[in-house]
Formats: C-alpha cells, sequence, structure tokens
C-alpha cells in the first residue's frame, strides 16, 4: 500500500506517510519542561509505527503558553529536554518535529504572568482580555520563533513545525475576523499573512536550508469573518516560495461550534472521513507542489491509503485516533484493518484540561467495565448475557 511507503521531505526520509498530528499533552512541568511522562508518549507512538511524530504545541515565549502542562520551547534550557524526546523517537525509527507556537490572544496571563498580546486588542465583554501587538511585540515574536528553531535543531530534531491553524497566534493574524489592524500587518490577506512569512523568515535565519520547516494552517476558518479556502490555497502557495518544506491543513478554530478541529461525534466511515479533502485538491490544483499533510476525521486505512494513492495528499495525519491506540499504524500494518477505535467523543479532553495530561477515559471506562463483568459473558444493549452452557 502507498501508505506505507516512504517519503522525503526536504532530504528528510519519513518510513511512511503517518504523521502524529501536533495534540496537546499537558505533561510537561510548569515551567514548560519534559518529563519522563511525555518521553514515553512519544516513545509510544514511534514504536506503535508513527512515521513522524510532531509534538503538542510548544510556546515559544512565555506570554504565549495557551495551557497547563505545556511544552516550552522559550529557553536555552529546553535544548537537553528536546534532546530527550528526539531520541526516544528516533529509538523506535521514527522522525520527530517540534511544533512551534504563540497562543497570542488565547495565551492565558495567570500562567504567563503576563498580559495576553495579538493582532487586534479583544472587543466585547465575554472576549478574553488581550492587547494589541505593538512594532516591539512582533519583532520580539519573530525573534522567539528563530530562537525556538535553532534550540530544537542543536537539540537534534528533525525540524518544526510552525502552528498557525486553530484561532491561535499567527492564524489570528490571519483571518480578518480577529486580525482588525490598518497598517502593513492588517487589512489585505498579504498584509495578513505578514507576519507568519516574517516567522519563516526568522527561522530560516537561524536553521540551515536543509532543516524541515513546516506550517500547519487552517482549509478554513469555518467562521463568519474568517480566512476562507481562497485564501488558504493563496497563503499555501506563499509559504513555498517562502521555502517551507510541506503544509498541514487542518481547519476551524475554537470558536466554530461543530465546526472546530476536533468535531464531536462518531465519524461515519467513509462517507464521513477526511474533512478537508477537497481543501487538498484545491491546493494542488493551486499548484502547491510540496508535500501536503492531511489531517481532520480520517478513521480507516482504506480512506488513508485512497488520499495518499489519489495523490489528494502526500501524508494523512491523525490526533484523536492516537491518544486511544499509540499502535495503531502497526496493527493496521499486521493485517488488523479495523478502523480506529477512536469514538470522537472528545473526553480525552477531560483530564487534559484539569491538568492531568492527555488519555482516553473512554477506553478506561470500557476496561473497567469489562472488568466487573463475569467471565465468558457477551454484552448487549440494556445489559449482559450470561455464557450459554458449556458444549
Amino acid at each position: 500500500m502507498r501508505v506505507f511507503d516512504p517519503i522525503l521531505i526536504n532530504g528528510l526520509r519519513v518510513k511512511n506517510r503517518f504523521v502524529r498530528s501536533a495534540t496537546a499533552e499537558g505533561m510537561a512541568t510548569p515551567d514548560g519542561a519534559v518529563t519522563d511522562r511525555l518521553e514515553a508518549t512519544l516513545a509510544a507512538l514511534a514504536a506503535g509505527g508513527v512515521g513522524l511524530v510532531i509534538s503538542g504545541h510548544a510556546y515559544v515565549e512565555k506570554r504565549g503558553q495557551a495551557g497547563i502542562g505545556q511544552l516550552g520551547v522559550h529557553l536555552p534550557a529546553a535544548e537537553a529536554g528536546i534532546a530527550r524526546l528526539s531520541r526516544a523517537v528516533h529509538a523506535y525509527g521514527g522522525r520527530f518535529v517540534v511544533q512551534l507556537a504563540h497562543a497570542g490572544c488565547r495565551a492565558d496571563p495567570q500562567l504567563s504572568g503576563e498580559p495576553a498580546v495579538g493582532p487586534s486588542a479583544s472587543e466585547g465583554p465575554d472576549a478574553p482580555p488581550c492587547l494589541a501587538m505593538a512594532a516591539e511585540d512582533l519583532a520580539r515574536v519573530e525573534a522567539a520563533f528563530g530562537t525556538a528553531a535553532a534550540i530544537c535543531r542543536e537539540a537534534g530534531a528533525d525540524g518544526v513545525q510552525i502552528h498557525a491553524a486553530h484561532g491561535y497566534g499567527l492564524s489570528q493574524f490571519l483571518s480578518s475576523r480577529t486580525n482588525r489592524r490598518a497598517g502593513a500587518y492588517g487589512g489585505s490577506l498579504q498584509n495578513r499573512a505578514r507576519l507568519l512569512l516574517e516567522v519563516v523568515g526568522a527561522i530560516r535565519g537561524r536553521v540551515d536550508r536543509d532543516f524541515p520547516v513546516l506550517v500547519k494552517i487552517n482549509s478554513e476558518d469555518f467562521i463568519e469573518g474568517g480566512m476562507t479556502a481562497a485564501e488558504s490555497a493563496q497563503v499555501a502557495s506563499w509559504l513555498e516560495a517562502a521555502g517551507v518544506d510541506a503544509v498541514e491543513l487542518s481547519g476551524g478554530t475554537l470558536d466554530s461550534g461543530r465546526l472546530s478541529p476536533v468535531r464531536p461525534g462518531r465519524i461515519a466511515i467513509p462517507g464521513g472521513e477526511a474533512w478537508y479533502r477537497e481543501a487538498a485538491r484545491n491546493l494542488r490544483q493551486a499548484g502547491v507542489a510540496i508535500p501536503i499533510i492531511l489531517v481532520g476525521g480520517i478513521r480507516s486505512l482504506e480512506t488513508a491509503e485512497d488520499l495518499v494513492a489519489s495523490g489528494t495528499a502526500d501524508m494523512v495525519a491523525l490526533s484523536r485516533p492516537l491518544v486511544r491506540e499509540p499502535g495503531l499504524v502497526n496493527r493496521w500494518l499486521s493485517g488488523d484493518t479495523a478502523p480506529s477505535a477512536c469514538a470522537s467523543d472528545n473526553l480525552c479532553f477531560v483530564p487534559l484540561r484539569k491538568g492531568e495530561g492527555i488519555r482516553c477515559l473512554t477506553e478506561e471506562r470500557e476496561q473497567a467495565r469489562a472488568a466487573r463483568e463475569p467471565e465468558g459473558c457477551l454484552r448487549r444493549p440494556g445489559g449482559i448475557i450470561p455464557p450459554g452452557p458449556p458444549g
């Protein structure tokens, strides 16, 4: 199958087309340092067959921290932790990329100790407090991304991914809904994309051209006034011209309701899978030639293979399915091609929000229920069927 074939990203050989899309783990220390649990989590993904493991979003400066337990790549001391994660993934033949992020107006001032800053000051009583970035703030953000990328390179990571999706900092600049600036960084799409492109330039100024730089963007925001599909395709073209080596397509923001990046509810297979399939095709039609990574609602091997074999995407990325089953790729490779058991109920985020780290509560409840049932019983809706007589 094509999905198990290797691929090159700017000379980096990845053993298959499966990607662990950046997923907030919530397992770092309060100051953003790597823990044994975080290291074990990423190692399990590589051991489970994922070719490219992308870390959860890692803040590049403290005032860009979004949540509790978030990984930080904001200080030179972070190099040792990133080196640990790199070695853990490499030990199982995987490749490791660090997702670099700034939460912008979604930063948590209680965690950072500083006011949140973004493209525009917050409006309305329900909006979280946020200040508009001044020129020195923009320069500070660009420099922070460049420094973080250099730390990752020195630590042995295989690349970095810039997080410009889901309504976080750089995504806020891309959207006319959240970017109400005048001047060089607001108004036209070219101006709204300026900070993202300057971040790419800042990173390229700190790492060699052979160091893979990826970007995650929305296919569209699915919210009034947000970034559109046509704008996304244009931004992707600009990113390629700026020297980006691969684009991951996602969609939605935390304000997009049921069209958020983590849509709740079981996914129909195959009809409900691959939410951004058409957007990936649009990128190809727009002439984007760098590898396209597609995430969003992929639950079966058949759909993953179709996306790659048809040329719609070069790689397929999984998030919640790998929370439920880190060894999913190896299971599929072994011949057990049953779809992911992920219920897409988002219960995995409950412990994350409590500061306990992400994990699959649904699986834990199923295991606990099975342990309580008499041996040999079968389950049916509404009750248990006792085992029949032997023979």
